[in-house]
């Protein structure tokens, strides 16, 4: 089956967000919210990233995922009242992804 075009965009632009996103895992401010905060950061981090690879292969798993991830996120983001910048840029990316995956959710294989 072959992937569409903007589902390889959205897979490459995350990969890169995980990148950037991964070190602050290990971050101060990440530590300042909490013992267990960066334990839960670094789950939602590899949460997005094995998405990523789900949405790569055109896996319903990777969707089911990446939306699981994207609501625990946000919830946790919104119990930490963490609203900056990049909140508000991750929720459009999200959204715009979640989008996209509910317009081709059809095409994803439901195997493993």
């Amino acid at each position: 089956m072959k992937r569409p075009g903007i589902i390889t965009v959205l897979c490459v632009m995350g990969f890169l967000s995980i990148v950037v996103s991964f070190p602050r895992v290990f971050s101060p401010e990440v530590k300042k919210l909490g013992s267990f905060m960066p334990a839960l950061f670094g789950l939602l981090v590899a949460a997005n990233f094995m998405s990523y690879i789900g949405l790569w292969f055109m896996k319903r798993w990777g969707a089911e995922l990446f939306c699981l991830a994207y609501f625990i996120k946000t919830l946790l983001d919104l119990v930490l009242r963490q609203f900056g910048f990049s909140f508000y840029l991750a929720q459009a990316f999200s959204l715009f992804c979640i989008v996209v995956i509910l317009l081709h959710y059809r095409k994803l294989d439901r195997n493993l």
